[in-house]
């Protein structure tokens, strides 16, 4: 990553993490995932907006993330998951265009511990996915469910 990239990406973290979009109560959600992250202690309420505490990249995402998928079908939202997953994760992954924004955060993936923060939020959106029931939790140290 260049250097400007890098710094584009530490201002971004900064402005979604002090400035979070989508972020707020979650009174009348039909669907809702607690995610938490025990290994640094990001707690995320994910409903169509979100709410909670945690760390710069853990709100960054979440906020980047409510942004992205707004109005997406199920289908775009879990294209999108794989997507996101891949620029975190894969050393090797390109930062594919469809990602928007959220390209920024590939510099996560040269920390571990910080993709989990990251990650957080898009865990709670796979399995607000996959529930059938109105509310449910998900933590950063189960495995994740293929997609």
């Amino acid at each position: 990553m260049s250097p400007e990239l890098e710094e584009l990406y530490q201002e971004v973290i900064l402005d979604h993490s002090r400035r979070p979009r989508n972020f707020g109560d979650l009174p009348d959600a039909a669907v809702r995932v607690h995610g938490d992250n025990p290994s640094c202690g990001d707690e995320i309420h994910l409903g169509v907006k979100f709410g909670g505490h945690g760390c710069a990249i853990s709100l960054a995402s979440a906020s980047l993330m409510t942004t992205k998928l707004k109005g997406k079908s199920r289908a775009e939202v879990m294209e999108t998951f794989r997507a996101f997953r891949n620029l975190v994760t894969d050393e090797e992954a390109e930062a594919p265009k469809m990602l928007g924004d959220l390209r920024l955060m590939q510099g996560v993936r040269k920390f571990p511990q910080r993709v989990k923060c990251a990650m957080l939020a898009w865990r709670a959106v796979e399995q607000a996915l996959q529930q059938t029931t109105s509310e449910s939790t998900i933590s950063t140290e189960t495995d994740p469910v293929s997609s």
